[in-house]
């Protein structure tokens, strides 16, 4: 947006939704399977305080933490969709999933740490397991959590894909982060529910007691690895990180044909399949750079100043 004189500003009548395409969709399966992951939940820390078995409480206590995190989850998707046309939100609400998964990957942090102190006290200090109860607990868990994974695998993707554009730029774009925590949740738990399993068959048939709290250890390393990566590229986007694919297309863009220079460049992330860019430029009209710039469909507002 630009002035009449050289800075013009082009002040058009749009909104600032930036949700992603499928944002409702994704809220109704996150929904449905924060009702799942409640019910198992509760059956589970019940179950292994029963049984005695650190495996099986570890994944109980560690899919209530879930059930919390799917429901803050589903309440940032209601969130993000009452607010969406809010003015007192001045780039939408495409961000808010983000902060929810960046809330939910700090949770997951603490639960895989929580998971290792126990464990390691276990390891030292075996305690008793009432092992095929267990086990048979420990399955369900399973199917629970694959059916969850299922539900929420419709819309958790990455999008990897070639544009039309000139220059031939694949781009990766992170997708939704609301959905991709809630996704690593239910991955974490189905990994946490698969160890459980190998531990205790292991401790019924083969006598290995070790193993229930060494599975324990071994999910909490795995499920710390998955909370930093999800922190890392939820807080790139709350902290307006630059997109390097979208800044480096624009530029070819501009700059490309040889009477334009770029004096300021700003790209970072709006909502989930939007990003917004400020661009200040010489050499060439308002008109021109936006016209440079329609095969980036990646970016959704843009704001344009001719010096």
């Amino acid at each position: 947006m630009g002035s009449s004189d050289g800075h013009r500003t082009e002040l058009l009548a749009h909104d600032h939704v930036f949700l992603g395409a499928a944002h409702d969709e994704n809220a109704r399966r996150t929904r449905r399977v924060v009702v799942l992951t409640a019910l198992m939940m509760a059956g589970e820390v019940l179950a292994g305080y029963v049984t005695g078995s650190m495996a099986l409480l570890a994944d109980g206590f560690h899919m209530a933490t879930h059930a919390g995190a799917l429901g803050v989850a589903a309440g940032a998707y209601a969130y993000a969709r009452r607010h969406a046309s809010d003015p007192a939100f001045s780039f939408g609400t495409g961000k808010v999933g983000d902060l929810a998964g960046f809330a939910s990957a700090m949770v997951l942090g603490l639960v895989a740490l929580g998971i290792a102190v126990e464990s390691l006290l276990r390891l030292f200090h075996p305690s008793a397991v009432a092992f095929g109860e267990a086990t048979i607990i420990a399955v369900i868990g399973l199917a629970v959590n694959l059916a969850s994974a299922l539900l929420l695998s419709g819309g958790h993707h990455h999008h990897h894909h070639g544009r039309d554009h000139p220059h031939g730029h694949a781009h990766s774009h992170a997708g939704d982060n609301n959905l991709r925590s809630a996704y690593v949740h239910v991955l974490a738990d189905a990994l946490t529910s698969v160890l459980a399993v190998a531990a205790l068959l292991a401790g019924r048939y083969l006598g290995w007691v070790w193993m229930d709290p060494a599975m324990g250890i071994v999910g909490a390393v795995v499920i710390t690895r998955w909370s930093w990566t999800l922190i890392r590229d939820t807080a790139a986007v709350l902290l307006d990180r630059t997109d390097p694919h979208v800044t480096k297309e624009i530029r070819e863009l501009l700059e490309g044909p040889g009477d334009a220079r770029i004096n300021d460049l700003h790209v970072w992330r709006v909502g989930p399949e939007a990003h917004a860019a400020i661009v200040s430029v010489c050499g060439v009209t308002d008109a021109t750079v936006r016209q440079r710039l329609t095969p980036v469909h990646e970016i959704a507002h843009l704001t344009v100043e001719v010096r």
